[in-house]
């Protein structure tokens, strides 16, 4: 019997499409896109995210010495680049061009791939729950790819059909990586190898493509409002050279420069929750320009939605208490959904004091 894919997400509003609006060559943005207040912090250029060569990580004598520097990256950024990740050059470069020509698409076959209310698949936004909420100068198209049960099979049938076939390798040797990724950072943490198993297998994979058009008021607006991410792991893959995404660390917004074939990897609220603390999921956003367009590709990993979230059984005890609480992960991402983006909110709410002052 064919089983029901999951509802994850809360109904998420249909907002207009900023490509469209963007052709307009518009001299002023319109009201809904104008953030108060939006550059609070300063921006530095001087600090760069940790880079990890995934081929070291695995194999020959410098494995235990990449392993701590993936540990360490893990616990002070919460972000780093990796390089020898394994997906070969080419599949990227064939993703690419499929998701540019998406982006290219005429409205009329735009529509047909749509969000529809309750779901974030297809093309729109996340987490939009009031006509009051500002809104971010970008767009995206989001799609569930693994496991297969718990794919939209219309929309899937309704892509380009090059599209779909590079999409499917593609999150084959993203899910890999993940994998190889999710395996070290529960040794570093020397998390019992069976429990951490049992998290990610079967887990959830899903891919947001995003597009920033150029935008006429850059600094009144910005591409992605400041976040962390649900999930356990997040890989993105940036299309091109026009840069965008800044991490929060120590007060201040550093950018991420994309290192040429490397993927941006980030730890997720889940693994901050998994780890007890240990590691960080960090506020991060994308900021626009005034001449340049910007396309990014992030694929998310969560744990399998059957399986219950909180600190690892096999790291607290009587010296180490949690210091979030329980939940499956079904519900966590559901109520994640249902909210609108703000900072590291999701996460505060999770921890264990957070439900003891609400009691």
């Amino acid at each position: 019997m064919e089983s029901t894919p999951p509802k994850l997400n809360g109904k998420s509003m249909l907002v207009p499409s900023v490509q469209e609006l963007a052709k307009q060559k518009l001299t002023n943005i319109p009201d809904r896109y104008v953030r108060p207040g939006k550059v609070s912090l300063p921006v530095s250029a001087g600090s760069t995210v940790p880079v990890i060569d995934v081929q070291k990580l695995i194999s020959g004598d410098s494995m235990d010495s990449e392993l701590q520097k993936l540990h360490s990256a893990c616990q002070q950024w919460g972000f780093l680049q990796v390089i020898n990740h394994g997906v070969t050059p080419l599949l990227l470069e064939d993703f690419k061009r499929e998701v540019i020509e998406l982006f290219k698409l005429p409205m009329e076959e735009k529509k047909k791939l749509w969000q529809q209310e309750d779901s974030f698949e297809g093309f729109g936004h996340l987490n939009v729950v009031s006509e009051e909420q500002k809104l971010d100068w970008s767009d995206m198209f989001g799609i569930m790819t693994l496991p297969p049960h718990i794919r939209k099979v219309d929309l899937f049938q309704k892509l380009p059909s090059k599209l779909r076939d590079i999409m499917e390798a593609y999150s084959k040797e993203i899910k890999s990586l993940a994998m190889i990724i999710l395996c070290q950072l529960g040794k570093a943490l020397r998390m019992d190898e069976k429990e951490m198993e049992g998290l990610y297998s079967d887990g959830v994979q899903s891919i947001r493509m995003n597009y920033y058009p150029p935008c006429p008021e850059p600094y009144k607006t910005i591409g992605f409002s400041p976040h962390s991410d649900a999930d356990a792991l997040t890989v993105l893959f940036q299309l091109n050279e026009t840069e965008g995404l800044q991490v929060r660390k120590d007060g201040i917004w550093v950018p991420i420069k994309p290192l040429p074939n490397a993927l941006i990897v980030n730890i997720g609220d889940m693994m901050e929750i998994v780890s007890n603390g240990v590691y960080r999921s960090i506020e991060h956003r994308a900021i626009v320009n005034s001449d340049k367009e910007r396309l990014s590709v992030a694929t998310f990993y969560t744990f399998n939605l059957e399986s219950e979230l909180g600190p690892a059984h096999s790291l607290i005890g009587r010296d180490n208490p949690p210091l979030f609480r329980r939940v499956l992960v079904q519900k966590y991402l559901q109520d994640f959904f249902a909210r609108k983006l703000d900072g590291k909110s999701y996460l505060d709410f999770m921890k264990v004091e957070a439900r003891d002052d609400e009691a």
